[in-house]
């Protein structure tokens, strides 16, 4: 083995035994990220609206239940747009006085937004879905754990680059390379699978260690490319009002009719309101085919005394650079691919795990820790065969009792679900 070699497989071993763990963490819980909505959804039903009907309340009725709520609050608030029909509209607050400190850790109003009712009023970090999503961002550790996690983004990066380097079989016998051996013993098979998923999602892995490390260190790409002010697309330059305070403010739904007036085919995402007498809307639109859907580049900032545009930000006109930086985050989340594309995301995020035990295993059986064992798989297809058979025979009893107890589950849910508005509405 030549000394190239042998020095990037110790670079490769020591970063895994190092940050092993740490990309672990990372990618289980960038996984369950992927599906953050669903999953608070899933764990809050009161989020979601059973059955829908009709349109959308105006955006000023929120608003105004939002403020009846917390009339306390002062500042900009940001409309968030449900992802459905059945999902609530998010209203947000970046500086609650009670987190005041805490790295980030914004109210999250959710309102019907057919009833204008406040279902729900939390902080970011103290969900389970935010919770796990502060420990793929920042690992808990504020300041400080979101610059370890770019850091972390760029070791992964060399980790994944080492491995495609030391394991790339060649052209000629790359289709020889996905050979999974199960009878050659359990270091065998824990090397291929090792070898097999490493290549198959490194260049996943490769993408999602740059896009995390330009999401935890945006203006250094962003000032290479000369595309500042980029953010995740729904930020931008602070732009005020120039018109005169008159005491007759502008409303969000003109606002929002206004801005739609540059772009008639978008589809509105998020709106800000105005900060202090001098601040503007700030209404962030996502039309046909942009890849970006939860934080789209179009941005319209409308006059709060005069309703007129005082700025735009016009996807069609970016530069390449800007262009590039718009589109990181839907590539980083996977929604740039679609609904597969998220699925794709949220198994490579589970390959750190399984590439971190194959290794692990690999290498003490290298050291002679631990002893290799015999694989058998073929006692297992009988076993199998004869269950299927079984399971067959008794498919139409088991379907009925499967409908028995989904039923059963179904009453004792909806049950939950009643007790538990009671107790929310009491």
């Amino acid at each position: 083995m030549n000394f190239a070699r042998t020095a990037w497989l110790k670079i490769h071993l020591y970063l895994a035994l190092g940050g092993g763990f740490l990309f672990v963490l990372l990618g289980l819980s960038g996984s369950l990220s992927v599906y953050r909505e669903e999953l608070d959804e899933l764990l809050n039903p009161r989020l979601t609206v059973d059955e829908p009907k009709g349109e959308y309340l105006p955006l000023d009725r929120i608003m105004a239940a939002v403020r009846e709520a917390h009339p306390d609050r002062y500042g900009a608030w940001v409309l968030e747009m449900p992802r459905s029909r059945n999902g609530m509209i998010t209203v947000w607050h970046e500086r609650p006085f009670e987190t005041l400190g805490e790295f980030y850790a914004p109210l999250m109003v959710s309102v019907n937004p057919y009833t204008a009712e406040v279902v729900a009023s939390r902080f970011w970090g103290r969900t389970a879905a935010t919770w796990i999503y502060d420990l793929h961002t920042q690992l808990h550790f504020g300041r400080f754990g979101w610059n370890a996690v770019g850091i972390l983004g760029l070791l992964l990066i060399v980790s994944a680059s080492t491995g495609l380097y030391l394991w790339w079989p060649g052209f000629s016998r790359l289709l020889q390379s996905f050979a999974i051996r199960h009878d050659a013993g359990l270091a065998r098979l824990a090397f291929d699978l090792h070898r097999t998923l490493g290549l198959s999602s490194a260049v996943v892995l490769l993408l999602l260690a740059f896009t995390g490390f330009h999401l935890a260190y945006p203006s250094l790409l962003e000032t290479m490319l000369g595309a500042s002010d980029m953010g995740h697309g729904d930020e931008g330059p602070e732009i005020v009002s120039t018109a005169a305070p008159n005491g007759r403010p502008v409303g969000l739904a003109e606002a929002v009719l206004v801005a739609r007036g540059l772009f008639p085919h978008a589809e509105v995402k998020r709106v800000a309101t105005p900060a202090g007498e001098n601040g503007t809307y700030r209404i962030n639109l996502r039309r046909p085919g942009d890849a970006n859907i939860k934080h789209p580049a179009t941005l319209v900032w409308v006059d709060r005394w005069s309703g007129q545009i005082r700025e735009a930000r016009n996807p069609s006109t970016f530069t390449g650079g800007q262009t590039f930086i718009s589109r990181i985050w839907p590539w980083h989340t996977g929604e740039a691919f679609g609904a597969t594309g998220r699925f794709v995301w949220f198994c490579v995020g589970l390959m750190p795990l399984v590439l971190y035990v194959t290794g692990l295993l690999h290498w003490l059986h290298r050291r002679g820790s631990i002893a290799d064992r015999e694989i058998d798989l073929s006692t297992l297809r009988p076993k199998l065969e004869r269950a299927w058979s079984a399971f067959l025979r008794q498919s139409a009893d088991l379907l009925r009792f499967v409908r028995i107890l989904a039923g059963w589950a179904l009453v004792r849910l909806m049950r939950l679900a009643q007790w538990g508005k009671r107790r929310y509405l009491d």
